[in-house]
């Protein structure tokens, strides 16, 4: 069974925000709206954040894409009182949203901070209605539920469908997330971390590869390539 992760180069990365908008769109992600936004209840399962190294006047500015980090040892699982948060076989860290009751309590656990809470009734601007995803399996979430960045698994699914379709084998490089697919700068890496043979496995060995707060035991599946 594949175990999932992204490797992201931040030599590659300029802050396109692509990623952050195919994901919007893949994911039927609401809109927040500038009021709401003000509240900090903007919803951005995939963001690039600002970052600062070093000290005054030795600093350095870098930007670093955050997407969820699918813990091998995922802090918001255990704190869910109704198991609607869980990893599943293949290291997806994912949410059931009819289990989910909206306690909250995976937010405070994550120190990623890329939960969301959905405090109001999924909406769009008119201008952008064209662009859902007429999937249902992401249908748009009910107000009141946590939502998070899943690694596109509907398109996980679409793929095993496709692959048994064509009655072939099930090829780790038929799925890729959408914000991997759009990434301008060609900065994401997606597969199967368990494969030595694959190119994510290869870069999260490097030695230039780095994981955020991994200090914390969480065991995080998204690596980071660091800026030469």
């Amino acid at each position: 069974m594949p175990r999932w992760g992204m490797v992201i180069d931040l030599d590659k990365c300029f802050a396109c925000q692509s990623c952050t908008a195919a994901c919007r769109m893949e994911n039927n992600t609401p809109v927040a709206g500038p009021d709401q936004t003000v509240l900090g209840r903007a919803i951005l399962w995939n963001e690039v954040l600002p970052f600062i190294e070093g000290e005054y006047p030795l600093v350095h500015a870098t930007m670093i894409p955050r997407p969820c980090m699918h813990c091998d040892n995922p802090p918001c699982t255990a704190v869910c009182p109704v198991r609607a948060t869980y990893k599943n076989e293949e290291g997806i860290v994912v949410v059931d949203y009819q289990r989910c009751i909206g306690c909250r309590m995976c937010t405070v656990a994550c120190p990623y901070a890329i939960r969301y809470f959905n405090w109001f009734p999924p909406e769009w601007p008119q201008s952008l209605n064209q662009h859902l995803n007429p999937d249902p399996e992401v249908a748009p979430r009910p107000k009141g539920v946590v939502e998070k960045c899943t690694f596109c698994i509907q398109r996980l699914h679409k793929a095993r469908e496709k692959a048994a379709a064509e009655g072939r084998t099930f090829q780790a490089t038929d799925y890729t997330p959408a914000c991997v697919q759009t990434c301008t700068g060609h900065a994401r890496y997606f597969g199967d971390l368990d494969d030595p043979n694959s190119l994510v496995s290869k870069l999260a060995h490097s030695p230039r590869a780095f994981r955020l707060l991994e200090e914390l035991g969480t065991e995080p599946k998204v690596y980071y390539l660091k800026q030469g």
